[in-house]
């Protein structure tokens, strides 16, 4: 039986720091659980662009394709904004989630009890908060035709274009009902169709799925923007929410200040089903490559770690490997380990991105 493959693209910033943390819980794995991955490394974004001139080498992509998950830290920085748009270094990220075509990106947004009070909204608020948002990937706005800035007049104008096909909406929405069968039974599609064609389309197609093939799962609708004023208002309510590509972006980033910090959050972007049954699949914090703190030792690591557990889970089926990795992460949070993102007037012990993964790796050994 041949060993799981993994590519790893670090990527810029403070990528190549939390993704030396995840390369010390893969090889703990590997050591004490016999669990061992074939992994491999390459670029992406601006590195890549410093090497290739393309932030994202075709043969890069290549290996991308054949590999059973890719795990990428996080691309861009200051030094690339002048660059030309089509090889700036998110568009290396957004050529993987294209072409690998993972049209559905699962983001959960969990708060520790540790981190009950870090939130900026109130303890009994977001203490046990555990959201699942499923935001399509693929297309709408980011990838519609026409698009671009152009001439009219004596005036330039920016155009980009909000398109759905009916099948992209079905298999999103059926991935959103899938997982919302597997938590607690309830899910609440958010758009506007209120004042926007796509979003009549999209409530008509999730309505109808869920008639047709899910009607044991409770479905609810919301306009996108009353969704984020909920979200604030009591988080708890919701269990899955399925959104398309623009919203899904700004939904998810809200969510995720609910748990106090993006470092923090993990995610999983999957597609299609591979000859092993496997779906096609990119993990990555939902963080961006902070430029200002990289080589520092100011990263948090928990997002990248957190999305490996999510990659055991969805890619490898190892359920129980990403409660034992999920669970060390909880009691290094209860101890007490902050990094820099983390420490707010409770206090707690002040810990670097190397050591919060070396008390990570600590936390799984004492759970054999």
């Amino acid at each position: 039986m041949t060993n799981p493959s993994l590519l790893i693209l670090a990527g810029d910033g403070i990528g190549p720091e939390v993704m030396a943390e995840v390369r010390k819980i893969i090889d703990w794995y590997g050591a004490r659980r016999g669990v061992t991955f074939d992994v491999s490394e390459d670029l992406v974004g601006g590195c890549a662009y410093d090497k290739h001139g393309t932030p994202l080498h075709d043969d890069t992509m290549a290996k991308a394709q054949d590999v059973d998950a890719v795990l990428l830290g996080a691309v861009g920085g200051p030094k690339y904004d002048n660059l030309d748009f089509s090889v700036k270094p998110e568009r290396g990220l957004l050529r993987l989630r294209k072409e690998m075509d993972l049209y559905a990106n699962l983001r959960p947004a969990q708060c520790f009890d540790a981190l009950a009070d870090f939130s900026s909204l109130k303890k009994d608020v977001v203490a046990g908060l555990d959201i699942m948002i499923v935001r399509e990937l693929t297309s709408g706005v980011y990838f519609g035709e026409p698009r671009g800035i152009f001439k009219e007049g004596n005036e330039r104008v920016g155009i980009n274009t909000q398109r759905y096909t009916e099948s992209e909406i079905e298999r999103v929405a059926r991935s959103a009902f899938e997982l919302a069968r597997k938590r607690g039974n309830k899910l609440c599609s958010m758009e506007k169709a209120n004042v926007m064609e796509s979003g009549v389309l999209w409530r008509e197609v999730v309505q109808r799925i869920g008639d047709t093939e899910y009607p044991d799962v409770e479905l609810s609708h919301m306009y996108a923007d009353a969704g984020a004023m909920q979200l604030t208002r009591w988080p708890k309510q919701f269990d899955v929410i399925v959104t398309d590509n623009l919203f899904g972006d700004l939904l998810s980033d809200l969510a995720a200040m609910l748990t106090g910090s993006l470092g923090m959050l993990p995610s999983a972007s999957l597609g299609a089903p591979m000859a092993n049954g496997r779906p096609k699949a990119l993990y990555e914090p939902v963080h961006g490559s902070a430029p200002d703190i990289a080589g520092q030792g100011k990263a948090n690591p928990i997002a990248c770690v957190l999305s490996f557990a999510m990659a055991l889970r969805y890619s490898f089926d190892m359920g129980t490997e990403a409660d034992r990795l999920e669970k060390a992460v909880e009691e290094v949070l209860a101890d007490g380990l902050r990094t820099a993102d983390l420490m707010g007037p409770e206090g707690g012990a002040h810990v670097t991105t190397s050591q919060m993964g070396d008390a990570i790796v600590a936390a799984l050994n004492a759970s054999l």
